[in-house]
């Protein structure tokens, strides 16, 4: 089974780059992020024309998660259970079982700037994510945790750790909040495989930062032990970050291939 995540920005701007990306990767799952659809204007067709099921979580013009699989969509909860969500409603997580596999899509609060209540709304939602996991799954199951964190998990993970000091993405009680999820029973998929700093998946538009390598490694994959277990190959897909037509993503998908 091949998973891939990827923060679309937008995907009424980037769907021709979603189709013709899903043409040649051909991932089983995909999880998106930052959709801004609401979702009655999800484009549910050019999925299903590829030979995905999508089901989806939009709130309009910000935020939104979608799962895009074809090999199975089952028990489907957008937010953190079935119901309305305490708090504010934003669209920011949704679950489904993909052949036998639990996936979950997620868009982590970005927290803006440190000591401000967008950070401070930031560090709640990752408790939150700690709790649900705790209150709803085991790690003992096939898992995986997919999405746009918004925090490198460490100073390898950005390309200049001085540049960010006092910064949100990678200030301790968001890496500890990350850290929490992975004492838990979960682990970074992609450095089971690479060990190697500079291996980025977001980039400002600023120009020249993709092509000088000043980026990111916030896009995650975090998986259950017995699922990392499987684990037999994965890819940062920076081509899908070039783009020719129209503006890409500023993140590129991350893939993992999986052996079930």
């Amino acid at each position: 089974m091949r998973i891939a995540t990827w923060n679309v920005n937008s995907l009424k701007a980037r769907l021709p780059h979603v189709e013709q990306w899903l043409e040649y990767a051909r991932p089983d799952v995909l999880c998106m992020q930052e959709t801004k659809l609401a979702d009655e204007a999800f484009p549910v067709m050019p999925f299903n024309a590829l030979g995905y099921e999508v089901a989806f979580h939009g709130e309009g013009r910000w935020n939104g998660v979608a799962i895009a699989s074809r090999v199975g969509l089952d028990d489907v909860v957008a937010g953190f259970h079935e119901g309305p969500e305490e708090g504010p409603a934003e669209a920011r997580l949704m679950s489904a079982t993909c052949s036998g596999v639990r996936v979950s899509s997620l868009y982590v609060p970005n927290g803006r700037e440190v000591g401000t209540e967008h950070y401070d709304r930031k560090l709640e939602w990752l408790a939150g994510v700690h709790r649900w996991l705790a209150a709803t799954h085991k790690p003992s199951e096939l898992l995986a945790l997919c999405g746009d964190f918004n925090i490198a998990p460490t100073d390898r993970d950005v390309y200049d750790p001085k540049k960010f000091v006092g910064a949100t993405h990678v200030s301790g009680p968001e890496r500890d909040a990350l850290g929490a999820l992975q004492e838990w029973g979960l682990v970074d998929g992609f450095r089971l495989l690479y060990d190697d700093d500079r291996l980025f998946t977001w980039w400002d538009y600023r120009a020249g930062d993709f092509h000088s390598g000043r980026g990111m490694r916030i896009d995650l994959m975090l998986l259950s032990e017995p699922l990392g277990e499987k684990v037999t190959w994965g890819l940062v897909d920076r081509n899908a970050r070039k783009g020719k037509q129209g503006v890409p993503s500023d993140h590129a998908p991350v893939l993992l291939d999986f052996d079930l």
